[in-house]
């Protein structure tokens, strides 16, 4: 009688949790894995890894999956955590919905020394087993592991008072499966980091699954990558919304084969509208970012294209990346981390699409200009203008097309 149904349902909770995590503890480490593994050392972090996977071009996924090329995406998150942390009063809990091997994982715990609790969670028990040598390797302590189907796992940290404050997703292809469940797994004020590497889809190869998995649709441009992560943030918006949840892009990145955003979560509707089109025209290179598609281009009547619908606000939180900027004295990370932060800085506030030097230089039928030349005569003729970190050709202005142009015949 003195058990009521709030105090089941925490006592369920609790012995779920104890379940997933003491299944994992008392299994055997590494049992029938009879594959070579090999110590190597990322940032400060020891990694258990299969040896084939640095030494074949391709790692294999089974039985356990390691990308090293993913180095750089997992530089960017202990920047982006650490630097989250550093202003954060609540509890400093990681939750990873799809550790792997926990390399991600492994590196938060043992590095970023305020954060007190890290749960990784996967279906795969050898990589789990990995993971747990792992951390015995770097003496991590704070460290629990989980084996459960992802929004399984993110149902059980979805309750006030134990979700986490920076929650992770870094599937294999397409993320958006994980959206609903992350976003309630993650606390009010707290940080979502999502990995896509469905490039065909967000490229527009096979635009009926983009919109089946995005809600919206590309268009191959010489921006493409920005519409992906765009269409990425859009969807995200858009499962947000529903649960009447609003989301802040604070840092977004991508290298080689993925593309990786950084929200905050917030438990409140958006008072903004940030979702609407990128139309296209390919006969003059104009671009128009607005609420309502449009057909016809207003620089030279050409028809447009249109990508979305998509998220139209900015990518990065100025304040948040030079944040970032700032961490980089406390870790070892990728030398391409300061210039990547330092573009993204001086890009944060300006206008949504950039323009890339090969395109400008087909249009006046000339070699390309140099990038800080280019910079320096918009700026000169009173254009704001900026290098943009998602292309090493681009820059971004609010000089139109048919006056970039002009500028650069002179």
């Amino acid at each position: 009688s003195i058990i009521n149904s709030t105090n089941l349902h925490e006592i369920f909770h609790f012995l779920m949790v104890l379940t997933v995590i003491g299944k994992k503890n008392s299994r055997k480490l590494l049992q029938g894995i009879k594959e070579k593994f090999v110590e190597i050392t990322e940032g400060s972090t020891k990694i258990l890894v299969l040896d084939k996977s640095i030494s074949d071009k391709v790692p294999p996924k089974k039985p356990v999956f390691f990308n090293p090329a993913a180095k750089l995406n997992r530089d960017f998150s202990i920047l982006a955590y650490s630097a989250f942390w550093n202003d954060f009063d609540k509890p400093k809990i990681f939750l990873d919905g799809l550790a792997g091997v926990g390399a991600r994982s492994l590196r938060v715990a043992n590095e970023i020394k305020d954060v007190e609790k890290v749960v990784i969670n996967d279906v795969n028990s050898d990589a789990l087993d990995v993971a747990q040598r792992s951390a015995k390797l770097n003496n991590i302590s704070n460290f629990e592991i989980s084996e459960n189907e992802t929004c399984r796992f993110f149902s059980l940290f979805s309750q006030k008072d134990s979700r986490g404050s920076v929650v992770d997703i870094d599937p294999f292809g397409s993320p958006t499966k994980y959206f609903d469940c992350s976003i309630r797994a993650t606390m009010h004020g707290g940080l979502l980091s999502v990995t896509a590497t469905d490039m065909q889809v967000l490229h527009g190869l096979a635009k009926n699954a983009c919109k089946r998995k995005y809600y919206g649709v590309p268009i191959k441009t010489e921006y493409s990558n920005e519409i992906a992560i765009r269409l990425i943030l859009g969807c995200l918006y858009a499962v947000s919304g529903r649960l009447g949840i609003q989301i802040i892009p604070q840092f977004v990145q991508t290298h080689m084969h993925y593309y990786r955003i950084f929200v905050k979560v917030l438990t409140k509707k958006d008072q903004n509208q940030n979702l609407g089109y990128i139309s296209h025209c390919f006969e003059c290179g104009n671009r128009i970012v607005e609420k309502k598609s449009s057909s016809c281009c207003d620089k030279c009547n050409g028809k447009l294209n249109s990508a979305g619908p998509l998220w139209i606000g900015q990518l990065f939180d100025k304040k948040f990346v030079n944040s970032m900027l700032n961490e980089i004295p406390k870790f070892i990370v990728d030398k391409k981390c300061v210039g990547i932060l330092e573009k993204s800085i001086s890009e944060a506030e300006m206008p949504a699409t950039y323009y890339t030097l090969d395109k400008i230089a087909s249009k006046i039928k000339g070699a390309p200009i140099k990038m800080k030349n280019t910079i320096k005569i918009l700026q000169d003729a009173g254009y704001l203008a900026s290098p943009t970190s998602l292309n090493p050709t681009g820059f971004r202005t609010n000089c139109t097309i048919d006056e970039v142009v002009k500028l650069f015949e002179n």
